[in-house]
Parts: structure tokens; sequence; C-alpha cells
């Protein structure tokens, strides 16, 4: 008798919304699949042009959890390849966890492709780095507690004591309270970048300073589906004399340069 071959589960970070940000081994899985089931809003339908002809494509916007594990585990048993196509990357925001320990308690093997990121996107969008010498070292990704709480330790005005460079995910709809949470630790004119749906076509992105974001904001209508940046590494060129980075310093010797 033929052994029926199983496949494992494969979650695949789609990217912050391009559709040529994907990875070339995420695309490979979506070309494989049998089922693909994606995050309606999130996720670009171009993407989906690359399912093979006959393949299953489920949007799982109007779906519980319960709804889309039974669909997983259903077709994973029957010998299909399935792939869990979600937006950004998997390890961030994403409630994989939850889906990925419910599969493993059935047996089902699952394995993981990343994604870029919207603070990724957003740092190549501004052609930003994050983190600057003797400015900051440190990025920290988080979100404002709304719904889904954040430990107290955890709050934005505990993170902003750092001066590192915060992004701020799932909270644009909260920039007001977001905005209060970070002045202290910041200062008025600090500056910050809200950017809506970046590497889209509907990409739009605003800098200002925590004293006139929340106001920008509002102006533009902006309510969801928005990346937060705050933090001295936003400065602009003009306001900031940075300094160089050393490994491409002269004076600067490491493992395949001597410095002068």
């Amino acid at each position: 008798m033929r052994i029926k071959r199983l496949y494992p589960v494969v979650f695949v970070g789609a990217g912050p919304g391009d559709p040529e940000l994907i990875t070339v081994k995420g695309q490979k899985a979506l070309t494989d699949a049998d089922l693909i089931l994606y995050a309606g809003s999130l996720v670009s339908e171009t993407l989906l042009e690359l399912a093979k002809p006959g393949a299953e494509i489920v949007d799982t916007a109007p779906l519980g959890l319960e709804a889309i594990l039974s669909r997983i585990i259903h077709s994973h048993r029957e010998g299909k390849r399935v792939v869990r196509l979600q937006s950004g990357d998997p390890g961030l925001f994403s409630a994989m966890q939850e889906q990925v320990d419910a599969l493993q308690r059935e047996g089902i093997p699952c394995r993981v492709i990343p994604g870029v990121t919207a603070a990724s996107a957003v740092s190549a969008a501004l052609a930003q780095e994050l983190t600057l010498p003797e400015v900051t070292q440190t990025v920290i990704l988080t979100r404002a507690a709304g719904r889904t709480p954040v430990p107290d330790r955890e709050a934005l005005s505990q993170l902003a004591r750092h001066g590192a460079t915060l992004a701020i995910y799932l909270s644009v709809h909260q920039i007001e309270s977001v905005v209060a949470a970070l002045v202290e630790g910041y200062g008025q004119e600090a500056p910050v970048v809200v950017a809506y749906r970046v590497s889209w076509p509907q990409e739009r992105i605003l800098r200002a300073t925590l004293s006139t974001i929340a106001e920008r904001v509002r102006k533009a209508g902006i309510q969801r589906q928005a990346l937060i940046l705050v933090g001295p590494a936003l400065e602009s060129r003009e306001e900031c004399a940075r300094p160089r980075s050393r490994l491409y310093h002269e004076s600067f010797s490491h493992g395949f340069r001597s410095g002068s």
C-alpha cells in the first residue's frame, strides 16, 4: 500500500504590501501550494497570481481561529501542500504562534519563511538607517496597549526613556495617547514619521515632530495600517551632523583592513 506523503504547513511572510518584497523562498512556496490561506485586507492579491492552476485560495479575514485551523488540518491530512500567507513578517504581531501551537498539538509539522516587516519598508522608503553611530544602536518594535494589553514594563512611556528608535505598530488610531506617552522621554520636538500602507500604491508618509504629528495624522484621515517611527536617528540630514561609521573610517582597523 502506498503511504500518503504529508507536507509541513508553511507560514510565509508576504512582506509589507509590495508583491515584489516577498522572498524568493516564499514565492516558491506559493507556487507549490495546493491551499493558500491569506489575510485578505493586508496581503496584496497580486501575490495570489503565483498560485498554480487549481490551487484553493481562502481569504481568512472573515474566519475565526478554529475555522482556519480546521481547513489547514483537513488539507494537510489529505496530503496537500498548505501555505498560510501572513502580512509583514510572521514573527511580529501576526498571531502565528497560536496557530503553530495548535497544529503541533495535532502532530502537524510547521515551517516559517520570514518576510519584510513594515519597519524595514519604512526605513527603505526614507533611505534612512534606524541605527546611527553615537546616536542610537537600538531599535524597539512594539505597540501601544489597546484591546490587546501590553505588560506595564513595556508601556510606551517606559520604552521612551531609552531614547532609541521606536517602531510602533497597530497604534495609529491612538495617536494622541501615543504622543502623550512619548513626549516625556523624547521631548516635544522629537522627529516622528507616520507611514501609511508603506510600499503599497496608496503609500503616504508624514514627517513631523511629536508636537505636530497628531494633527497631521487627523487631517490625513489615517486610522489604521500605519507604522509610527520616533527617535533621534530620524533627524533630518540638514539638522543633524552625523558621526561617521567606524566600519569605513580610514583610521579604523579590523580583520580585513589596517587603519591609517
